[in-house]
């Protein structure tokens, strides 16, 4: 008998497997475009969701809007189980990253929320995160208002915030109910315990995203890692049967109840494995050995805005 997953609720009312699947990846080279074995990702997506996922992560600069057209292609009408969790705030004038830049005025982020949904194909999207927080044409605060009137009107049914401070978490609450965070962390990515902890006692889904990446922001994604990393998380995926990638994820789940990775990947395979890190139970000294890993530097403002996710 397949063991007992347990589940986050997500504010308050949407109830989620503890891993997710982030589809950015699902785009073309450089996230740029379609994906090129669009009939490919089809499948993927709705054997993931067949196989256990409960909520699948996108946003409007995936593509941009490819990502999200094709979920709505896979998946529509949604199951009634899965979430879908989309971002805006983000805008890209080409193929080049460095074209990124955040938006943050009330007039773009209304924009950007009503596209999603017409390309997601809903009335209402389930989490919609402000992708930034870094947008200068308008105060945090004044972003946050405006996703707390699209939430008023119905258009967005919870909040979240994506790559920002405490203290704009501390921010943002005083305005409206926010129902999770994402950022970047990982077993040699540590940089955002402060928000950890700060969503945590919130009660706030936290969701970590390059969660099974051992390698620093902007850089490739290296689920092998350095050196110092693979020495001890090795010999504890050995141990346990696993893939370090599994042990990784493990390792999230144990920091906070709270905790719902996001792990992303063209292979349904990793997928499933993914979600069975959920089965696996490391012992305090597996967890006191990962936390010796000394994180691999601190992530940039820059090296983030690259990644993005």
């Amino acid at each position: 008998m397949a063991p007992t997953r347990t589940r986050l609720t997500l504010g308050g009312d949407l109830e989620v497997g503890r891993i997710g699947y982030g589809a950015m990846r699902l785009t073309g080279e450089g996230l740029w475009g379609e994906y090129a074995d669009r009939e490919g990702g089809i499948r993927l997506l709705r054997q993931a969701v067949e196989d256990g996922v409960t909520l699948i992560d996108t946003a409007d600069a995936y593509g941009p809007h490819t990502n999200e057209l094709l979920i709505r292609e896979a998946l529509h009408p949604y199951p009634e189980q899965l979430v879908i969790a989309t971002k805006g705030g983000f805008v890209r004038g080409g193929r080049e990253l460095s074209s990124l830049s955040p938006i943050g005025n009330a007039n773009y982020l209304r924009q950007a929320a009503h596209l999603s949904a017409r390309r997601l194909g809903v009335e209402q999207i389930d989490l919609y995160y402000l992708h930034t927080g870094w947008a200068q044409d308008a105060s945090f605060e004044e972003q946050v208002g405006t996703l707390a009137e699209l939430r008023q009107q119905g258009l967005i049914k919870h909040i979240g915030l994506s790559n920002v401070s405490p203290e704009q978490l501390r921010a943002a609450r005083s305005i409206v109910e926010i129902a999770a965070v994402t950022a970047h962390y990982n077993v040699v990515a540590q940089q955002e315990a402060e928000l950890l902890e700060a969503a945590t006692e919130a009660g706030l889904v936290f969701s970590p995203w390059q969660p099974v990446s051992l390698s620093t922001p902007g850089a490739p994604i290296d689920t092998a890692g350095p050196e110092a990393a693979r020495r001890v998380i090795e010999p504890i995926a050995v141990r346990h049967g696993a893939t370090s990638s599994q042990i990784a994820l493990a390792w999230l789940l144990a920091q906070s109840p709270a905790m719902m990775p996001v792990p992303g990947t063209t292979n349904l395979a990793h997928v499933r494995e993914n979600l069975a890190a959920q089965d696996l139970e490391l012992s305090a000294e597996d967890l006191q050995a990962i936390n010796s890993i000394a994180s691999a530097g601190t992530a940039t403002q820059s090296d983030l805005q690259e990644t993005f996710l």
